[in-house]
């Protein structure tokens, strides 16, 4: 038997971008509404491997492209107008898809437990110091003489074992607009630090379909909806509707797993701002080292991880770093 032929670039990229997974994200950014004239699988390929240097050029000659790989004819409107800020977030994902199917280490997957998720991300920023003689272009934040800094914040990926994504701020820029949530989120534990902390946020990652772990603000005592373990289910009853503290004061010693109710502002639109509310898991485990309550909010269903995985979890961060 001949040995065969080793694999093209395009057999490699039709490997990475399954059909199933181009039609989803298209429907997810809202480039495809209802599939009618234009395949948003062609369009990708069309648009992937007919454009470049002395290839298809033109809107024009890419229609022609696409007609020839689809066998329709399509108006030129049909054509014209799919070319959206849905289509540019489309081939956003695509190309964020891509960098991660790159980076992926061959054999490295995430535990048992964590087998349902795609991937562990974790975002965190630091501030790199400029020659002062940049101050005017990037002021420091807090400085008593003159001087210049950049925010530069990671998005580090257990699975790639390395950076997502990189990106430069202003030093004044604040820790939660340096992360920005979308679709790419979906099936991907996000976990963040108090910097990051905010329910609209927490509100958006559930949304698109992924899962978050942070640490609890200390002012925050969101009030109980349900007591899922940590004491008897006699005395459950006697804590909803009450805030986590008292729930947590009475079972000192006893790491807890609860069901909150937390209230917040969504973001404001038409200068009016909405109050909203979302249910979130609370995980307070004693620490025996601390004498205290280590308290984690999350998405992730107690079926999957307990209480200790939780904090085990949000622990590794440190590792991932």
């Amino acid at each position: 038997m001949s040995p065969r032929p080793p694999p093209t670039l395009e057999d490699s990229l039709r490997e990475m971008f399954p059909e199933e997974w181009l039609r989803q994200t298209a429907k997810e950014t809202g480039l495809i509404k209802r599939e009618r004239k234009i395949d948003p699988v062609i369009i990708f390929w069309v648009l992937t491997l007919s454009f470049g240097v002395r290839l298809q050029r033109t809107l024009s000659s890419l229609k022609r492209e696409y007609e020839t790989e689809s066998h329709k004819t399509i108006s030129d409107s049909s054509w014209y107008y799919r070319f959206t800020p849905e289509l540019v977030e489309f081939l956003h994902q695509c190309v964020i898809h891509g960098i991660e199917e790159l980076a992926k280490e061959p054999g490295r997957k995430l535990s048992k437990k964590l087998e349902n998720f795609q991937d562990i991300v974790i975002q965190d920023s630091t501030i790199v110091r400029l020659h002062s003689s940049l101050s005017d272009k990037f002021p420091a934040a807090r400085a008593r003489t003159v001087a210049a800094g950049v925010k530069v914040g990671v998005m580090v990926s257990a699975v790639a074992n390395g950076p997502k994504t990189v990106a430069l701020y202003s030093e004044k820029s604040a820790e939660i607009k340096t992360l920005k949530i979308g679709p790419w989120i979906k099936d991907r534990i996000l976990l963040v630090d108090l910097g990051f902390y905010k329910t609209q946020m927490f509100a958006r990652v559930e949304e698109n379909g992924g899962y978050f772990v942070s640490r609890i603000k200390k002012n925050m005592d969101p009030v109980v909806v349900s007591i899922e373990e940590g004491m008897p289910k006699t005395k459950c009853k006697d804590f909803i509707g009450k805030p986590i503290s008292e729930c947590i004061k009475q079972l000192s010693g006893k790491d807890i797993d609860a069901v909150v109710k937390i209230a917040f502002k969504r973001r404001e639109y038409k200068g009016k701002q909405k109050q909203d509310e979302m249910n979130v898991r609370l995980v307070a485990v004693y620490n025996d080292e601390d004498e205290k309550h280590h308290i984690y909010i999350t998405n992730i269903q107690k079926e999957i991880l307990n209480a200790k995985d939780i904090a085990n979890l949000y622990g590794a961060r440190w590792d991932i770093d």
